[in-house]
């Protein structure tokens, strides 16, 4: 696990200077704190950090292939490396390390820019073609590893952070108005837009050519869309095809060098994860949980009774309001405005995991691939509500309105939230009220004329953005439809970006078995209601599948998601704080908003008429980015 950088001075020619890659390259140490490497040759330079894990000795980068006319830096695993180092010795390669870096540049020399087909793992790659002036960058299938970069009319760099990108001096600092929008709506800016204007981010599944002063994308990989479904194959043969995919996706990912654990939420998925660990460990497992004092939002409970079945060496963390002055690191570190609160629990279980191992295997993936979210559930529940008039759902809106309301947990929240994406006029509509922070049309009364202006024909980018997932998948059952817009835009763009900056933030390296590609292709190949069995049986055949290895207890909860008590914490411990940032006169001023709509969800928030708890979120962190990064910027 690395990060890594580079600049291509293709337009100028100008040789590429050691302390311009440094100058880079130290941004991420924390991605790499166990090595650094360089190559510049003329107007071309790469750079790497590294955090060593497999091939010790001898997996040093930058790496060159036999007569040095290509390159490579390399961030990830590849699960396969050995078996295609095989391949590649029969071929007559000649090999100078036991890496899986050295393996990914081989397998270009036969396969060309269709070498990451060949890659099960996670990786952003970027190859330099000495013989073709070409620079090749590639990202993982499903975008666990991030990668930025930016064409000027002398360069392109990249770098697996975007603040890297940001020592560059002649670098456009302007601020993308349609990422602000995003931003608000998604909690995320998704890919290939970052913040600023002159910054992209490389989707995942992509494979970028950059040669003769061209720059070319092409998606190598998506999920099975329009493939026929395996509900005719018995259930029996389904259920151990799916354990015998996931129980060597586990299998393959304890490959390491260096200390291993997991991280134990108490959900299914983790506990499943812990549980083949379990199976194909000699020594107890290392697991890891993180909490809070208030009970309702905290599964320690169920982590322990997990930890207690499979005899793991298990620590927890509580996580209080008192340690959010983490907040302002977080921001630094994503570099970008990133509002899921989520980020603060995966950050501190990331350092507590940190401590004793250096990579830990976790459960990202198994809601979007197997349909656990309770999203899914009300979708559902939606479609057969045809029968209840619009109007009618409206009253039932304005009626649950005088009830006061906490999310996540609240029964009221939960009505209100049902209720209105029921009234929404399409799929795509209703869909996105459910995850999104400022629902359809919410943020437009909170933006100022000026910035609304300035947005013109960019605004509502959120909305649009998903539309164009439900558009490639018209043929989908529900599940299978909303499960591929999940995996295509939630969980790469928000899902893994946090994971990727609370983990490398810590030098911890995390891996994710349910987010194997084989594993996906399996779970999408099968129809919707054997993910989602009528409007309470959540992640069905994957809980029938391992029923027998987990505790009744775990087999039998309800999703209860990795959300934190903001709407509490800014009523109680956080109200001077966010206050003190948010409605100070140097953030209003950055004129984003109406000073009246902002001190309006903050008056009902305190006054418990709503909870705009995530909102309220997302303009913090929006904020602390610009205290980060922008302090000075008006629009």
């Amino acid at each position: 696990m690395c990060g890594i950088c580079g600049i291509y001075n293709y337009g100028s020619g100008l040789p590429v200077k050691r302390e311009d890659l440094k100058a880079m390259n130290d941004l991420i140490v924390h991605r790499g704190p166990d090595d650094e490497g360089y190559y510049e040759h003329e107007n071309l330079g790469l750079a790497m950090r590294r955090l060593s894990i497999i091939d010790l000795s001898t997996g040093h980068q930058p790496i060159t292939n036999e007569d040095g006319t290509l390159w490579i830096v390399f961030n990830g695993e590849i699960y396969n490396f050995n078996e295609l180092r095989e391949k590649l010795l029969a071929k007559g390669h000649v090999f100078k390390t036991k890496s899986d870096t050295e393996v990914i540049l081989h397998l270009y020399e036969e396969k060309g820019t269709d070498f990451p087909k060949e890659l099960r793992g996670m990786f952003a790659v970027a190859i330099w073609d000495g013989r073709r002036k070409r620079l090749v960058l590639a990202r993982d299938r499903i975008g666990k590893k991030p990668l930025f970069y930016a064409v000027t009319k002398s360069s392109l760099v990249f770098a697996s952070e975007l603040r890297s990108l940001l020592t560059i001096k002649d670098l456009p600092r302007e601020i993308n108005p349609a990422a602000i929008d995003a931003f608000l709506t998604l909690q995320y800016i998704p890919s290939p837009i970052s913040i600023f204007k002159a910054v992209k981010k490389l989707e995942p599944a992509s494979v970028l050519v950059f040669e003769d002063g061209r720059e070319t994308v092409e998606k190598y990989w998506d999920l099975p869309v329009g493939e026929e479904k395996q509900g005719h194959i018995p259930l029996p043969e389904l259920k151990e095809r799916l354990k015998a995919e996931l129980s060597e996706a586990v299998k393959i990912r304890l490959m390491s060098e260096v200390p291993l654990g997991a991280f134990l939420s108490g959900g299914i998925d983790s506990s499943i994860v812990t549980a083949l660990m379990a199976k194909h460990s000699d020594q107890p497992v290392k697991t890891f949980a993180i909490g809070f004092k208030e009970e309702k939002f905290s599964e320690l409970g169920y982590a322990r009774q997990v930890a207690k079945m499979y005899g793991t060496k298990h620590t927890e963390f509580t996580v209080e309001a008192r340690m959010i002055d983490v907040l302002e690191k977080l921001a630094w570190h994503y570099g970008e405005p990133y509002a899921d609160c989520s980020a603060l629990p995966s950050y501190f279980v990331s350092r507590e995991t940190r401590r004793d191992v250096t990579v830990a295997l976790n459960g990202d993936g198994g809601d979007e691939a197997f349909g656990g979210y309770l999203r899914y559930a009300g979708m559902k529940a939606e479609s057969l509500m045809a029968v209840v008039p619009v109007w009618a759902r409206r009253a039932a809106l304005k009626a649950v309105g005088v009830f006061p309301k906490t999310a996540p947990l609240n029964f009221f929240w939960r009505v209100e939230k049902f209720l209105k994406f029921s009234v929404m006029d399409t799929l795509e509509k209703r869909y996105l009220s459910t995850v999104s922070f400022f629902g359809p049309g919410e943020a437009d009364g909170l933006y100022s004329v000026k910035f609304a202006n300035l947005l013109g024909k960019e605004k509502n980018y959120g909305e649009r953005y998903l539309s164009k997932f439900f558009a490639l998948n018209p043929g989908e059952d529900l599940l299978n439809r909303m499960s591929y817009v999940d995996m295509r835009s939630y969980l790469p763009e928000c899902l893994m970006t946090k994971m990727d900056i609370a983990s490398m933030a810590n030098s911890l390296e995390t891996r994710s078995p349910f987010l194997d590609h084989k594993v996906l292709e399996f779970a999408f190949s099968l129809p919707g209601d054997m993910k989602l069995k009528g409007l309470t049986g959540t992640k069905w055949i994957l809980k029938e599948t391992f029923r027998d290895m987990l505790p009744p207890e775990i087999y039998s909860r309800g999703k209860m998601g990795f959300g934190i008590p903001v709407g509490l914490w800014f009523r109680g411990e956080l109200k001077d704080y966010w206050a003190g940032a948010c409605l100070s006169k140097k953030s209003l001023d950055r004129g984003y908003f109406k000073p009246e709509e902002v001190f309006r969800l903050w008056d009902e928030h305190q006054a418990g008429r709503k909870d705009h708890g995530y909102k309220l979120w997302a303009l913090l962190m929006l904020e602390l980015w610009h205290r980060q990064y922008a302090d000075g910027v008006k629009i």
